[in-house]
């Protein structure tokens, strides 16, 4: 056997052996995670959702960590208000927690401010070095690393295929909410994609449910399309976000495919499922002995494009073979 593999194999035999001993000896690993738009009751439920932090305690599990015998898993979420983050944070640190997930960007930027020393890892976040919060992909530094959803560079992706849906396409609004930390890069980068096709962007602001309304009425009858900037109170709002395109007859693309399920027109985004489950394996890497400051951010590889046709239908639009046929689901 080649020296490389022989120790390559001792090092998972020895990091197996952590996780075997920790349960052996009644040892909790403690892990704190803060979502952004769910309920907690829904994280606690006996069958946790949403979707993709069921994918994260999977995981875990999958990885030798079983709540209950090695493992204490802390749920809190800010159900859509960032003002609760520091609280919720500070709260974490104060049970000494042996690795925070923070699963929003203003969550990520939160905990580091919690916290310079207890591991902090994030996904789904967004640009995590134009917003500041790692120095680098290749080499974050600090107590801080995670998943990148690349949600601000899809701004560019996302106007394409607007623009290929609606060729007349002339002026487009982005909705960020300013409370978030994405929000100017995010409208940094989709304003430039808008630029770069020769058409118009128009920002629209909201930072609560009430403000979304007058943020719609803003555009009415002015503009072509809506994009919508991933925001954790959006998320939560989705429905309501979907009522309001509909009632606009605004065409609008969306992050996540949970818009496209609620009604929206399309989404083009990655896997949320897939970042959580490679946040838990940044945790088991942690736990394990590594330093997040040297862990690269992990940027996903696989997009999803999921187009809903009855909303399509409902606003006149007729979708072209080209994206019909590059479409990862289609809802009739």
């Amino acid at each position: 056997m080649h020296r490389r593999s022989f120790l390559a194999g001792l090092a998972g035999i020895v990091g197996t052996s952590l996780v075997v001993d920790a349960q052996q000896a009644g040892k909790l690993v403690k892990v704190g995670i803060v979502l952004g738009s769910p309920p907690v009751s829904a994280m606690t439920a006996p069958d946790p959702g949403p979707a993709h932090f069921k994918a994260f305690l999977v995981q875990l599990r999958n990885l030798g960590y079983v709540e209950g015998q090695n493992l204490l898993v802390e749920r809190r979420s800010a159900e859509g208000k960032y003002d609760r983050l520091p609280e919720i944070f500070a709260e974490l640190v104060r049970l000494r927690m042996d690795v925070l997930v923070a699963g929003s960007t203003p969550a990520a930027h939160a905990a580091k401010q919690a916290t310079s020393t207890i591991p902090i890892v994030f996904a789904a976040v967004s640009d995590p070095v134009g917003t500041g919060l790692v120095a680098s992909l290749a080499r974050p530094g600090g107590n801080v690393t995670g998943v990148s959803d690349l949600g601000s560079e899809l701004s560019g992706k996302r106007l394409g295929l607007l623009k290929e849906l609606i060729p007349r396409l002339s002026r487009v609004a982005v909705l960020g909410n300013p409370s978030s930390p994405l929000w100017p890069v995010a409208l940094k980068a989709t304003q430039a994609a808008a630029l770069a096709l020769g058409r118009r962007s128009q920002p629209l602001e909201a930072n609560t449910r009430d403000e979304l309304a007058d943020a719609f009425k803003l555009v009415h009858g002015t503009v072509d399309a809506l994009i919508v900037v991933p925001d954790a109170m959006f998320l939560k709002e989705r429905v309501r976000i979907v009522e309001l395109a509909a009632k606009h007859r605004l065409p609008a693309s969306y992050e996540l495919q949970e818009f496209v399920h609620a009604g929206g027109l399309m989404s083009y985004s990655m896997s949320l499922a897939t970042q959580y489950q490679l946040a838990a394996s940044y945790v088991d890497k942690i736990l394990r002995g590594a330093k997040p400051g040297d862990l690269p951010i992990e940027q996903p590889t696989k997009f999803e494009l999921v187009i809903n046709m009855k909303t399509a239908k409902s606003l006149g639009l007729t979708i072209p073979q080209s994206l019909l046929l590059r479409a990862d689901q289609v809802i009739e």
